[in-house]
């Protein structure tokens, strides 16, 4: 792991008065976003053979990633030990991982050992202190000095959640990356599609909000069908003859009719646009009865594969792992998945209960990705974590049994899946010392982020960076600039 190259700092505050002072700059990014909007839709026409799937997972309420990587030994692990106290976390307990990291050993929660498992395995990798900014902040006395404008209402959930999702932090909400690039991409590789680019497994997000890809809502077991016609995957039994006409029974009579009402053009817009989501809703909900049919018939034991992650999140990745198997019934090339769970926010109790959030996540990635592993497709699956804030490194009590840790700033992100050059750490790690360099403000350990969600966000998906991720040329390039050490994808 390389430490931040303080030889940059120049160029950093050049940038950030260059923007600020909007000398020309945001002409610059318009004319060059427009150049790449055209550039990526030539490619993305003229190669739509490929597959490739993006999974957001979205962990509500602040994950701990102050105990989610730890130090293992030296003195990372003093600092650590010393200021994190009840909350800390014998460096015997932990699942170890061996990155090659300037002779740092780390380890990862003890209830990680399938994520531990996957990044020894080079499955997986840790980006390290990732948060919202408007512009970067090299420091606390940068921090304190007033002088960088800083995301609003920064240890806010609702505000946190949505900036992450979004990556426009100085800017009222409008649309979330993941639309954007959908909005991107979606006409050049989908356009024989007949399923929404955005999937989401916990109902309507900011992250897949677009301007023209309308985000489809699946649950655990697929499309939710209409009252009364049985699931998806049986679709319309007993009102539909083989041949498609109507069976003439109370089931099919009732189906001529709906579809009848369904199809009727309206003049008024609002009833229209109502008809249209129902019959696109109808639509999609075949294409997901097909998908799965695909996956039961792919051979892959999806009950054995997540058997050990039988909760909340692995029943939502299990439904995205057999979408992917299904694939073929979409005929879309790319797709944006969204999952989530909440129960984050351990302001109490946190040694027990972040320990099962740990068992879940880490189970339930390790069987998605098993699973996309014996589907065959893990180089062109990866999956992303994201999260309001962590938390701060000093706990809120005394008592390890009810104490917890409160709102901080700065995180470690998971990435995981072939295009990941796992095994290692990226980004830079903080300085594990309340109120000193790294820490916002106080001295509770809020870490200020050394890299922005943008230049997380721009690494995951590099198409036309400036329509997508436009606060990006505020910060270091994370393809060309050395201390970013964002070089986390196998990018091609």
């Amino acid at each position: 792991m390389r430490q931040r190259d303080k030889d940059h700092l120049s160029r950093r505050h050049f940038l950030r008065s260059a923007a600020c002072a909007q000398l020309g700059y945001a002409g610059l990014v318009n004319a060059l976003s427009q150049m790449r909007l055209f550039t990526a839709a030539a490619n993305a026409q003229s190669n739509p053979g490929d597959y490739k799937a993006l999974v957001c997972l979205f962990l509500f309420g602040g994950n701990d990633s102050n105990n989610t990587l730890i130090p293992f030994n030296g003195t990372h692990r003093n600092r650590y030990q010393n200021a994190r106290g009840i909350l800390s976390i014998p460096s015997s307990d932990l699942a170890r991982i061996y990155p090659d990291n300037d002779g740092n050993t780390w380890g990862l929660h003890p209830s990680c050992t399938g994520m531990a498992s996957l990044f020894n395995a080079g499955k997986l990798a840790v980006v390290q202190n990732v948060g919202t900014l408007a512009y970067p902040v090299t420091d606390r006395a940068e921090y304190l000095s007033g002088n960088v404008p800083l995301p609003p209402q920064l240890f806010s959930h609702s505000d946190q959640q949505i900036q992450w999702q979004s990556s426009v932090p100085d800017k009222p909400y409008e649309t979330g990356w993941g639309g954007r690039l959908a909005d991107l991409v979606d006409a050049g590789y989908n356009a024989d599609g007949t399923v929404s680019m955005s999937i989401s497994l916990t109902g309507i997000n900011s992250f897949q909000v677009g301007r023209e890809v309308i985000q489809y809502v699946v649950d655990k077991n697929g499309a939710t069908s209409l009252w009364g016609y049985g699931p998806a995957a049986n679709r319309y039994q007993n009102a539909l003859n083989p041949d498609g006409s109507y069976i003439n029974n109370w089931a099919g009579n009732r189906l001529r009719r709906y579809e009848e009402i369904m199809n009727y053009s309206h003049a008024n817009l609002q009833e229209e646009a109502y008809s249209q989501v129902i019959r696109r809703a109808r639509d999609y909900e075949g294409t997901v009865g097909e998908a799965l049919s695909l996956a039961d018939a792919s051979g892959v034991d999806f009950d054995a594969n997540f058997a050990p992650a039988q909760t909340n999140l692995g029943d939502q990745l299990k439904m995205i792992a057999k979408l992917i198997a299904g694939r073929e019934a979409s005929g879309n090339r790319r797709q944006v998945y969204f999952c989530s769970v909440g129960g984050y926010d351990t302001h109490a109790t946190q040694l027990p209960n972040h320990a099962n959030l740990m068992d879940e996540l880490s189970t339930g990635l390790k069987s998605f990705q098993d699973t996309i592993d014996a589907l065959g497709v893990s180089d062109n699956v990866l999956l992303f974590e994201s999260s309001d804030f962590t938390r701060t490194l000093t706990p809120n009590g005394n008592d390890p049994n009810s104490s917890g840790s409160d709102h901080g700033w700065g995180g470690h992100q998971i990435v995981m899946g072939g295009p990941v050059k796992g095994k290692n750490l990226y980004g830079h790690f903080p300085n594990l010392s309340p109120g000193g360099s790294d820490d916002a403000g106080g001295t509770r350990g809020r870490w200020i982020p050394s890299t922005s969600v943008d230049q997380y966000a721009s690494v995951i998906d590099s198409n036309a960076m400036e329509t997508i991720f436009p606060n990006l040329g505020r910060f270091d390039n994370p393809f060309s600039v050395a201390s970013a050490n964002l070089d986390f994808l196998h990018l091609g």
